[in-house]
């Protein structure tokens, strides 16, 4: 049997986001992943019995132009691999998502399903794993083997990108090599991930530099036990709005 295409050889083929998001969603180069987004929508939830599972990879979300990304984890079984969209349909979007209302960054506070009219302002959101994994744990070399899809789009919106948020210390870890093969400089040694962690990677072109940020992850486990507020969420990304050049409410 033909081994599936690895993502890169597949991103040469692309000259733009909107090819780059239509070119993911039929990526099968990680077996394991593939084997479980598709059996996620096969066993599905008793809530969503009715519903049909996107069970594919999931595209980044937000305009071509942003000037700040936000990075996950990877899609959830029952989330973004159920609804098509990354962080929609589970308590992590409906944080995040509300979050960016209030901050004037999206244009309603629900995530529901891809096609629910929803519409980021000045942002963008993306994933360095872009299927979802058993227990939300993917493999390094799974995640080393998705990389290429982050890169070109880190690439892509490179022009207007000024900030960068990493959710959770995976995040972290797996952006600043996609930041480095984009074209920015991270600094040695590498900045350590933290919530409110700030570090500023010059351009290697000696365009502008890019401000990263750490933030917990907007997990429930997070959520649940006070690790992370709906106000330290809005902080956080009230902050980085700012350094990328953006207008975010202050209210």
């Amino acid at each position: 049997m033909e081994l599936p295409e690895p993502p890169s050889h597949l991103v040469e083929r692309v000259h733009g986001l909107a090819e780059l998001d239509e070119l993911v969603v039929d990526c099968r180069a990680c077996p394991r992943l593939v084997e479980w987004r598709e059996e996620a929508a096969r066993v599905k939830r008793r809530a969503f019995q009715d519903q049909e599972y996107w069970a594919r990879p999931i595209p980044g979300f937000g305009p071509s132009d942003a000037r700040l990304v936000l990075v996950g984890l990877a899609p959830a079984a029952h989330g973004g691999n159920r609804t098509g969209r990354i962080f929609t349909g589970d308590p992590s979007g409906d944080l995040l998502y509300a979050s960016l209302h209030r901050l004037g960054l999206a244009n309603r506070p629900q995530s529901v399903w891809r096609d629910d009219g929803l519409r980021l302002h000045g942002v963008r959101i993306t994933d360095p794993v872009r299927c979802a994994p058993p227990e939300n744990k993917p493999t390094n070399a799974e995640r080393d083997t998705c990389r290429p899809w982050i890169v070109r789009e880190l690439e892509y919106l490179r022009p207007t990108v000024r900030a960068v948020v990493a959710l959770g210390g995976f995040a972290w870890q797996a952006v600043l090599p996609a930041l480095a093969a984009s074209g920015w400089q991270v600094p040695r040694p590498r900045p350590v991930f933290g919530h409110g962690a700030h570090a500023v990677l010059p351009a290697a072109d000696g365009g502008p530099a890019l401000h990263l940020f750490g933030c917990f992850h907007v997990s429930p486990r997070n959520t649940y036990t006070g690790r992370l507020t709906p106000a330290m969420v809005d902080e956080l990304l009230r902050t980085a709005a700012v350094a990328a050049g953006l207008d975010p409410a202050m209210s």
